[in-house]
Protein backbone atom coordinates (compact mmCIF):
# COMPACT_ATOMS: atom_id res chain seq x y z
CA UNK A 1 0.00 0.00 0.00
CA UNK A 2 1.12 3.45 -0.64
CA UNK A 3 0.04 7.16 -0.75
CA UNK A 4 1.36 8.33 -3.88
CA UNK A 5 -0.83 10.14 -6.12
CA UNK A 6 -0.16 7.58 -9.25
CA UNK A 7 -1.65 4.42 -7.60
CA UNK A 8 -5.25 2.99 -7.24
CA UNK A 9 -7.83 4.88 -4.89
CA UNK A 10 -9.19 2.87 -1.66
CA UNK A 11 -11.52 5.75 -0.76
CA UNK A 12 -14.38 3.66 -2.74
CA UNK A 13 -13.72 0.79 -1.25
CA UNK A 14 -13.97 2.55 2.04
CA UNK A 15 -16.96 3.74 0.90
CA UNK A 16 -18.80 0.54 -0.82
CA UNK A 17 -17.75 -1.02 2.53
CA UNK A 18 -19.91 1.47 4.58
CA UNK A 19 -22.98 2.54 2.53
CA UNK A 20 -23.59 -1.68 1.57
CA UNK A 21 -25.19 -1.82 5.03
CA UNK A 22 -26.85 1.35 5.21
CA UNK A 23 -28.64 1.32 1.77
CA UNK A 24 -29.50 -2.18 2.23
CA UNK A 25 -31.49 -2.21 5.59
CA UNK A 26 -33.68 0.68 3.97
CA UNK A 27 -34.06 -1.29 0.60
CA UNK A 28 -35.38 -4.09 2.42
CA UNK A 29 -37.81 -1.96 4.50
CA UNK A 30 -39.20 -0.54 0.87
CA UNK A 31 -39.16 -3.72 -0.68
CA UNK A 32 -40.75 -5.49 2.66
CA UNK A 33 -43.63 -2.45 2.83
CA UNK A 34 -44.27 -2.91 -0.96
CA UNK A 35 -44.66 -6.32 -0.35
CA UNK A 36 -47.11 -6.16 2.54
CA UNK A 37 -44.79 -7.54 5.25
CA UNK A 38 -44.67 -4.75 7.18
CA UNK A 39 -46.56 -1.43 7.04
CA UNK A 40 -45.27 2.21 6.08
CA UNK A 41 -43.92 3.94 8.58
CA UNK A 42 -40.84 6.19 9.27
CA UNK A 43 -38.91 3.72 11.54
CA UNK A 44 -36.28 6.44 13.37
CA UNK A 45 -39.22 8.06 15.07
CA UNK A 46 -41.55 5.92 14.79
CA UNK A 47 -40.33 2.97 15.63
CA UNK A 48 -42.36 0.69 13.99
CA UNK A 49 -40.30 -2.05 12.73
CA UNK A 50 -36.76 -3.16 13.94
CA UNK A 51 -33.99 -3.17 11.16
CA UNK A 52 -34.09 -7.56 11.70
CA UNK A 53 -37.88 -7.77 10.85
CA UNK A 54 -36.79 -5.66 7.50
CA UNK A 55 -35.10 -8.73 5.98
CA UNK A 56 -36.79 -11.42 7.10
CA UNK A 57 -39.64 -12.14 5.11
CA UNK A 58 -39.88 -12.91 0.81
CA UNK A 59 -37.59 -10.79 -1.62
CA UNK A 60 -36.13 -9.05 1.44
CA UNK A 61 -34.72 -12.34 3.05
CA UNK A 62 -32.46 -12.87 0.10
CA UNK A 63 -31.54 -9.14 -0.40
CA UNK A 64 -30.45 -8.57 2.50
CA UNK A 65 -28.38 -11.88 3.10
CA UNK A 66 -26.96 -11.31 -0.31
CA UNK A 67 -26.04 -7.98 0.32
CA UNK A 68 -24.88 -7.82 4.29
CA UNK A 69 -22.32 -10.88 3.50
CA UNK A 70 -20.08 -9.49 1.18
CA UNK A 71 -20.71 -5.96 3.27
CA UNK A 72 -19.01 -7.88 5.62
CA UNK A 73 -16.68 -8.88 3.63
CA UNK A 74 -15.84 -5.40 2.54
CA UNK A 75 -15.82 -3.99 6.26
CA UNK A 76 -12.99 -6.80 7.07
CA UNK A 77 -10.68 -5.50 4.81
CA UNK A 78 -12.12 -1.92 5.41
CA UNK A 79 -10.50 -2.25 8.67
CA UNK A 80 -7.77 -3.86 8.04
CA UNK A 81 -6.59 -0.75 5.67
CA UNK A 82 -7.58 1.60 8.35
CA UNK A 83 -4.25 0.47 10.39
CA UNK A 84 -2.29 1.17 7.29
CA UNK A 85 -3.94 4.14 6.71
CA UNK A 86 -3.25 5.73 9.75
CA UNK A 87 0.10 4.26 10.03
CA UNK A 88 0.61 6.09 6.45
CA UNK A 89 -0.41 9.26 8.36
CA UNK A 90 1.68 9.49 11.19
CA UNK A 91 -1.55 8.77 13.24
CA UNK A 92 0.22 6.99 16.27
CA UNK A 93 -2.13 5.67 19.01
CA UNK A 94 -1.64 2.61 21.12
CA UNK A 95 -4.79 1.35 19.98
CA UNK A 96 -3.73 1.59 16.47
CA UNK A 97 -2.80 -2.42 16.36
CA UNK A 98 -6.42 -3.11 17.81
CA UNK A 99 -8.51 -1.50 15.11
CA UNK A 100 -8.08 -4.50 12.57
CA UNK A 101 -8.96 -7.09 14.88
CA UNK A 102 -11.68 -5.11 16.06
CA UNK A 103 -12.95 -4.63 12.93
CA UNK A 104 -12.51 -8.27 11.90
CA UNK A 105 -14.53 -9.49 14.79
CA UNK A 106 -17.61 -7.29 14.03
CA UNK A 107 -17.71 -7.84 11.04
CA UNK A 108 -17.89 -11.69 11.45
CA UNK A 109 -20.63 -10.86 13.73
CA UNK A 110 -22.27 -9.26 11.48
CA UNK A 111 -21.87 -12.02 8.83
CA UNK A 112 -23.28 -14.60 11.82
CA UNK A 113 -25.96 -12.24 12.63
CA UNK A 114 -27.09 -12.36 8.71
CA UNK A 115 -26.99 -16.25 8.54
CA UNK A 116 -28.77 -16.51 11.39
CA UNK A 117 -31.62 -14.01 10.42
CA UNK A 118 -35.00 -15.49 9.47
CA UNK A 119 -34.41 -18.81 10.95
CA UNK A 120 -36.31 -19.91 14.58
CA UNK A 121 -35.13 -21.66 17.51
CA UNK A 122 -33.27 -20.28 20.64
CA UNK A 123 -29.62 -21.25 19.68
CA UNK A 124 -30.60 -19.28 16.18
CA UNK A 125 -32.24 -15.62 18.54
CA UNK A 126 -29.12 -15.81 20.78
CA UNK A 127 -26.90 -15.86 17.87
CA UNK A 128 -28.40 -13.02 16.24
CA UNK A 129 -28.44 -11.44 19.62
CA UNK A 130 -24.72 -12.02 20.25
CA UNK A 131 -23.70 -10.83 16.85
CA UNK A 132 -25.52 -7.39 16.56
CA UNK A 133 -23.44 -6.74 20.30
CA UNK A 134 -20.81 -7.39 19.01
CA UNK A 135 -21.18 -5.15 15.65
CA UNK A 136 -22.42 -2.57 17.14
CA UNK A 137 -20.09 -2.28 20.44
CA UNK A 138 -16.42 -3.36 18.68
CA UNK A 139 -17.46 -1.36 15.66
CA UNK A 140 -17.83 1.93 17.94
CA UNK A 141 -14.67 0.87 19.76
CA UNK A 142 -13.05 0.85 16.84
CA UNK A 143 -14.20 3.88 15.48
CA UNK A 144 -13.06 5.67 18.85
CA UNK A 145 -9.42 4.90 18.21
CA UNK A 146 -9.52 6.09 15.35
CA UNK A 147 -11.39 9.18 16.36
CA UNK A 148 -8.61 9.52 18.76
CA UNK A 149 -5.72 8.52 16.27
CA UNK A 150 -6.74 11.16 14.31
CA UNK A 151 -6.84 14.25 17.23
CA UNK A 152 -3.32 13.38 18.08
CA UNK A 153 -2.57 14.33 14.58
CA UNK A 154 -1.82 17.91 13.56
CA UNK A 155 -2.94 17.94 10.29
CA UNK A 156 -6.29 15.92 10.81
CA UNK A 157 -6.65 17.13 14.39
CA UNK A 158 -10.03 18.98 13.70
CA UNK A 159 -11.31 15.55 11.69
CA UNK A 160 -10.39 13.93 14.88
CA UNK A 161 -12.62 16.01 16.91
CA UNK A 162 -15.07 16.13 15.34
CA UNK A 163 -14.93 12.27 15.03
CA UNK A 164 -14.58 11.73 18.68
CA UNK A 165 -17.91 14.73 19.20
CA UNK A 166 -19.91 12.37 16.76
CA UNK A 167 -18.77 8.99 18.74
CA UNK A 168 -20.23 11.02 21.95
CA UNK A 169 -23.18 11.42 20.66
CA UNK A 170 -23.45 7.60 19.34
CA UNK A 171 -22.38 6.81 23.10
CA UNK A 172 -24.95 9.24 24.39
CA UNK A 173 -27.88 7.40 22.80
CA UNK A 174 -26.65 3.78 24.15
CA UNK A 175 -26.49 5.29 27.56
CA UNK A 176 -29.82 6.46 27.11
CA UNK A 177 -31.17 3.33 25.98
CA UNK A 178 -29.63 1.44 28.55
CA UNK A 179 -30.97 3.52 31.42
CA UNK A 180 -34.40 3.73 29.24
CA UNK A 181 -34.48 0.12 29.79
CA UNK A 182 -33.65 -0.29 33.86
CA UNK A 183 -35.86 2.87 34.40
CA UNK A 184 -39.05 2.87 32.14
CA UNK A 185 -38.91 -0.61 30.12
CA UNK A 186 -42.15 -0.52 29.30
CA UNK A 187 -41.94 2.41 27.32
CA UNK A 188 -38.60 1.46 25.74
CA UNK A 189 -40.14 -1.16 24.82
CA UNK A 190 -42.00 0.62 22.51
CA UNK A 191 -39.38 2.41 21.09
CA UNK A 192 -36.29 0.42 20.99
CA UNK A 193 -36.35 -0.10 17.33
CA UNK A 194 -36.05 3.25 17.18
CA UNK A 195 -32.52 3.53 18.91
CA UNK A 196 -31.62 0.42 17.04
CA UNK A 197 -31.79 2.43 13.58
CA UNK A 198 -30.17 5.77 14.80
CA UNK A 199 -27.80 3.35 16.39
CA UNK A 200 -26.71 2.40 13.07
CA UNK A 201 -27.29 5.64 10.63
CA UNK A 202 -24.62 7.37 13.09
CA UNK A 203 -22.31 4.48 13.46
CA UNK A 204 -22.29 4.45 9.31
CA UNK A 205 -21.93 8.21 9.43
CA UNK A 206 -19.09 7.86 10.90
CA UNK A 207 -17.33 5.51 8.46
CA UNK A 208 -18.80 8.16 5.69
CA UNK A 209 -16.59 10.61 7.16
CA UNK A 210 -13.96 8.42 7.06
CA UNK A 211 -13.82 7.28 3.63
CA UNK A 212 -13.98 11.12 2.99
CA UNK A 213 -10.54 11.72 4.83
CA UNK A 214 -9.50 8.43 3.23
CA UNK A 215 -10.09 10.23 -0.24
CA UNK A 216 -8.83 13.50 1.22
CA UNK A 217 -5.25 12.25 2.13
CA UNK A 218 -4.84 10.71 -1.27
CA UNK A 219 -4.57 7.23 0.00
CA UNK A 220 -3.70 4.73 -2.60
CA UNK A 221 -2.68 1.16 -3.26
CA UNK A 222 -0.28 0.41 -5.90
CA UNK A 223 0.78 -3.01 -7.96
CA UNK A 224 3.94 -4.01 -8.92
CA UNK A 225 5.26 -7.31 -10.09
CA UNK A 226 8.94 -8.51 -9.33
Amino acid sequence: MTSVRNGIPLWWLALAATLTPLVTIHATFAVSVLEGHISWCIPYWDSCTSISRTGRYGTSYFIFKGTMLPAAILGILFWALNGRWLQQLGATSRGRPWIPWLGFVACTSLAAYTLALGHAGDGFNLIRRIGVVLYFSLTFIAQLLISSALKGHPRWYANGRRLLWLCELILAVGILSVILTAVVPGVYSQIDDAFEWILAFLINLHAIWVAVLWKQSHFRARLWAE
